[in-house]
């Protein structure tokens, strides 16, 4: 089992920036598939976005060209790299690699 722990969560206005960070062990992301994933209140937990241990990526429609994803290179820290946040994006946000959930960081976009 792997521990996962997000932070850079906050407060931010509408067409506010965020980055959100992942980190694990040292190499972890370089050879492992890490995603991204919300939970907005009363509503069930989504894919946000991922990155493949090759280096690719992939989002949810509603974020693209907003959202990027990356790691260090390290390899132990990846990145959520939100722009133009909407109020629509205020929700928990939580990383996952390989069966392991980190335990959430909070955005709230107010107008």
């Amino acid at each position: 089992q792997v521990r996962l722990v997000e932070s850079g969560g906050a407060s931010v206005q509408v067409g506010g920036s965020l980055r959100l960070s992942c980190t694990t062990t040292e190499n972890f992301f370089r050879f492992n598939y890490v995603g991204w994933h919300r939970q907005a209140p009363g509503k069930q937990r989504e894919w946000v976005a991922s990155m493949q241990s090759t280096g690719d990526t992939n989002y949810l429609d509603s974020v693209k060209g907003r959202f990027l994803v990356s790691r260090d290179n390290a390899g132990n820290t990846a990145f959520l790299q939100m722009n133009n946040l909407q109020p629509e994006d205020t929700a928990v946000y939580y990383c996952y690699s390989e069966g392991n959930w980190g335990q959430g960081t909070q955005v709230i976009v107010s107008a």
